[in-house]
């Protein structure tokens, strides 16, 4: 498959291009994993989609080291969602043990750096677009000079994404009475995550009971 991959039995395992594309806009603060001098190398950074082309975008520190040896290599980005421990007490019989409930996407693809300074700062005002949508910041005359001068302190880079893997661990391999009392158990929480996640296992029985 490549460089890296990841573990996802069947049940588990999520193929749809938009669904994935969807979770990806909405959980877009990725993790970033290159190679730097022959050792695995992560950043947490927010990136931006662009479905039609399939290519993430988005801009390291100059400080970074990562970016030294980005362009040209495989690389790995890895979107995380909700996720909720399900502990085996939750279940009709002490034979179980627990386990981990996650939605998660990894996308794999060929990193170019930003050269152009237009491109960059047209990365800019995407990124800023997405993330400030809900306020009143935006870049434009007011502030375009000391934007332009931060700029030279940053490496943009697109991923050119080769493929998706979506893993939605949501008790599939357990049978529909286990699966409620897991939701059952994950509403009482008073927990985002865990509201989430018994959100997303009620819809995935209502498709595959």
């Amino acid at each position: 498959k490549g460089a890296f991959s990841v573990y996802i039995p069947k049940f588990f395992e999520i193929t749809d291009k938009e669904v994935i594309y969807d979770f990806i806009e909405h959980n877009s603060f990725g993790i970033l994993v290159s190679i730097r001098n022959q050792r695995p190398f992560a950043t947490h950074l927010p990136l931006i989609l662009d479905r039609e082309r399939e290519i993430l975008s988005g801009h390291l520190a100059i400080a970074n080291e990562q970016s030294a040896e980005l362009e040209g290599q495989e690389a790995l980005v890895i979107f995380q969602g909700a996720h909720h421990y399900i502990s085996s007490s939750w279940y009709e019989t002490r034979q179980s043990v627990p386990t981990w409930n996650y939605v998660s996407v990894h996308v794999y693809g060929t990193v170019e750096l930003i050269r152009d300074g237009n491109d960059l700062w047209q990365h800019l005002l995407a990124i800023t677009e997405k993330y400030e949508r809900d306020s009143t910041y935006r870049i434009d005359e007011t502030n375009k000079d000391f934007v332009q001068s931060l700029m030279r302190g940053i490496v943009g880079f697109r991923l050119r994404m080769k493929r998706c893997e979506g893993k939605w661990k949501l008790s599939q391999n357990h049978s529909p009475e286990r699966r409620e009392r897991v939701i059952q158990q994950l509403e009482s929480i008073p927990s985002e995550d865990a509201r989430q996640i018994a959100e997303l296992m009620r819809k995935e029985m209502e498709y595959s009971p």
